[in-house]
């Protein structure tokens, strides 16, 4: 079966490459309708919508699901139920092309709540405690975004057309507003920017090729691709500042998140969070089509860098602490390419994938106008990318050896080694490929040297900065404030104490007063039980009194029996 769906699925994103790539060339769309149920004036359309945009999205998800269904393969090898792992990865892959095909926020909505109901299979798929909470957090915030794209249809409907194309024939209307609110709070949350931030690194809990699809092209992306489409009405309405500004402490957030982390998984995932602000700043700045750009050329190096983290935790007997690896580019050097390839390509380095799309936002934010903090924010996560990316090299592949003496790792399985290495060329060769196709070709950055050095030597220092780090012992400390600091920066800035403890203890400390003044106290006492008491006091009074009637009517027998000796024995 993953061999049929691997080939299958390629195929068909090779036609969709192609496809986009002419339809880009011509300046073509191609829109089909078909009306399902007319209510009110208002029609239930069915919309499909054949741009660029959606054929290079879509062929970029088939290629990187394929890849991951082929990896799954060998590194699923002893489940019992692959068959049902495959059959929920492609659900997840047809529910974020429902996503990206669609137009219409109706059928939007139905890829939205597919990829959240087959997200909470996959994280809980190992059905332990902390899958299960992992999530219950994932599920129940992504349903906070479900709940704002449903009203935000509702609130559609008086404009008798829920596609975002049309949108811009009511951009003059108030109402409108409050529509963009929803659809970007929606945005979100599917994509973990600040305040939500709390359940993209808990769904780690779900196998890693599941996390290579999550996290570089389907679930986490989606809004960030909603914005993207309703980039113009967002401008419109002015709410570019209040997305930079998320979109910036959401990559910042990660970014120094990163650095104080141990677990290999957790480290890639609050990368991908950062990336993800970087393409909502980026949207915020108004570059709609560089955020795609970055959108695509992320997902390739994320997915390569995922597969390469499987590899060695794979190895490692299921080990995800880098302070327990070391040394791995001497037992492993193959899998130690594409995973410095996809860190350098995560980094910006120039001629890799990233570089094309990551180099040039920067530039073009420099000749934005913004405030000084937008600014810090935006170079300072830059060097932070770099800084935990390099920490993450030396303790992987660099430095000492820390795992058991009698181990047996390798490069030889081909199963691990071959969606790898697809994804290595086009981490190599994506990034220019795309940028000749997607950007317009004369586009002039005129910027003195200092700037136009910034991100190279901000970068650098991040390196620097980042191979140091790895020296640090950063909880042995004679001030217990660096304790404390260090445990609010490495939690997320305690978000997900914020998101589950705080959000959760009161209504559960409510829940058991009410369960024990009224589901146990009144409500017994009027309910159920209290009518069980009121009718069997009545059956005691009743059997008490059937009791004394018996008592009453034996002894006037007797006295009647008595008089009758009496009488008999006067009358002889």
């Amino acid at each position: 079966m993953c061999k049929v769906s691997f080939v299958v699925l390629l195929t068909v994103s090779v036609v969709s490459f192609f496809a986009g790539m002419l339809l880009c060339l011509n300046d073509y769309a191609i829109f089909l309708d078909w009306n399902i149920v007319s209510v009110n004036s208002c029609n239930v359309i069915m919309s499909i919508l054949l741009d660029y945009k959606s054929l290079l999205f879509m062929s970029f998800v088939l290629y990187i699901s394929s890849l991951v269904i082929y990896y799954s393969d060998m590194y699923m090898l002893g489940d019992n139920n692959l068959s049902r792992f495959i059959i929920m990865v492609l659900m997840f892959v047809l529910s974020m092309m429902f996503l990206i095909i669609s137009p219409n926020l109706i059928s939007i909505l139905l890829g939205w709540d597919g990829l959240g109901l087959v997200s909470y299979c996959l994280v809980i798929y190992y059905q332990n405690v902390k899958s299960y909470n992992a999530g219950m957090i994932t599920a129940l915030s992504n349903r906070i975004g479900d709940v704002a794209l449903l009203l935000s249809i509702a609130w559609m409907m008086s404009y008798g057309s829920w596609n975002y194309l049309f949108v811009n024939n009511y951009v003059l209307e108030n109402e409108m507003n409050y529509v963009i609110i929803l659809v970007i709070l929606a945005a979100m949350t599917k994509s973990a920017q600040i305040p939500f931030s709390s359940w993209l690194p808990a769904a780690m809990a779900a196998p890693t090729p599941v996390s290579a699809l999550v996290h570089s092209s389907t679930l986490v992306t989606a809004g960030v691709y909603l914005l993207i489409r309703f980039g113009y009405v967002i401008e419109m309405y002015s709410m570019n500042n209040f997305m930079l500004f998320i979109g910036c402490l959401t990559m910042f957030m990660s970014g120094l998140g990163a650095n104080f982390e141990f677990d290999l998984k957790k480290i890639i995932a609050l990368s991908t969070l950062s990336q993800l602000g970087l393409m909502m700043s980026t949207i915020g700045l108004g570059y709609y089509d560089l955020a795609f750009f970055h959108l695509l050329t992320h997902a390739l190096f994320k997915a390569l860098l995922f597969m390469c983290a499987g590899v060695i935790i794979h190895n490692l007997n299921d080990l995800q602490d880098i302070r327990g690896m070391g040394g791995i580019v001497n037992q492993m050097p193959l899998t130690s390419v594409c995973f410095s390839v996809s860190n350098l390509a995560l980094c910006g380095m120039p001629f890799l994938s990233g570089f094309y799309s990551k180099d040039l936002i920067l530039e073009l934010s420099l000749m934005s106008n913004f405030n000084l903090l937008i600014f810090i924010l935006f170079f300072l996560s830059t060097g932070l990318t770099v800084c935990y990316t390099f920490r993450l090299i030396y303790y992987v592949m660099v430095g000492e050896f820390n795992f058991k003496s009698l181990h047996c790792l390798g490069d030889e399985n081909y199963g691990f080694i071959g969606p790898m290495m697809m994804l290595v060329i086009m981490s190599v060769i994506g990034g220019s490929a795309m940028s000749w196709i997607i950007l317009d070709t004369p586009m002039m950055v005129c910027l003195p040297f200092y700037m136009k050095t910034l991100a190279l030597v901000v970068s650098a220092l991040g390196g620097w900065l980042g191979f140091e780090l790895s020296f640090m012992n950063l909880y042995s400390s004679f001030c217990l404030l660096n304790h404390y600091l260090v445990s609010f920066v490495g939690s997320m800035w305690f978000m997900p104490y914020i998101s589950t403890y705080v959000v959760v203890s009161y209504p559960l400390y409510g829940g058991l007063k009410v369960a024990r003044v009224i589901d146990s106290g009144w409500s017994e006492e009027f309910g159920g039980q209290g009518m069980f008491k009121f009718f069997y006091k009545l059956s005691v009074l009743n059997q008490d009194y059937q009791f004394n009637y018996f008592k009453y009517y034996l002894m006037s027998f007797m006295f009647w029996v008595l008089i009758f000796v009496v009488f008999l024995s006067y009358n002889g």
